[in-house]
């Protein structure tokens, strides 16, 4: 698995937020962690690790974070709320025009990918490590922000159900996260042309229409 862990977590100013911040030293240390939890898992890491990565001993460390746990939930709990907030602002800004609608969620949604591989290899292999609350959240988020796709799948879809819609949704999510496997062979410009094409090519195709 490639993943770049020069990318900081959308909950310390990446993409998803839709715009960019000075990063803490929290934050630089979360981003070191984050990395580390995708490339090496989250078992595999320990605070000793992280901490010799940040260049921070552990009294310091603990002064951010309490422990690997809560660094998991710093870099995933705001992910899925940061991405439901990016979607209903495109949704809302072509109502009316599904097409619209799902190419700028497309390019939303490749954008955030692109720039957080790390994050994506964690929501797809840590997220059941957190503790049954923020999992909770997150998966009644994660699943607002599908309903999101369903809406303008099936104004765009005349017969398409919303579970088919889902099952589509569903799909070209794991096309465009498919970001923490790509190698760098293609200039990151032109792995976004490729993923928003290959995902708005699966999701107009729906057979009904």
């Amino acid at each position: 698995m490639t993943v770049d862990e020069r990318v900081a977590p959308a909950g310390a100013g990446g993409a998803a937020g839709g715009g960019r911040r000075r990063r803490s030293r929290r934050d630089e240390i979360l981003q070191i962690a984050v990395g580390l939890f995708a490339s090496g898992g989250y078992h595999g890491v320990s605070m000793d690790d992280i901490g010799a990565a940040a260049g921070v001993t552990g009294p310091a460390l603990y002064h951010h974070f309490a422990g690997k746990e809560a660094m998991l939930v710093a870099a995933l709990a705001p992910v899925s709320e940061e991405l439901l907030a990016g979607g209903r602002q495109r949704v809302a800004a072509h109502r009316g025009d599904p097409r619209a609608a799902l190419e700028s969620l497309v390019e939303f949604h490749v954008d955030f990918a692109l720039a957080n591989p790390a994050v994506i290899a964690l929501h797809m292999h840590e997220l059941d490590r957190l503790p049954d609350g923020p999992r909770r959240q997150i998966r009644r988020l994660q699943r607002l922000y599908v309903e999101e796709w369903v809406t303008v799948l099936t104004a765009l879809h005349p017969g398409l159900t919303a579970a088919q819609g889902r099952v589509l949704a569903h799909a070209a999510f794991g096309l465009m996260n498919s970001t923490p496997y790509l190698a760098g062979e293609v200039e990151p410009a032109g792995r976004a042309r490729l993923l928003r094409a290959a995902a708005s090519a699966a999701l107009l195709a729906y057979p009904g229409s």
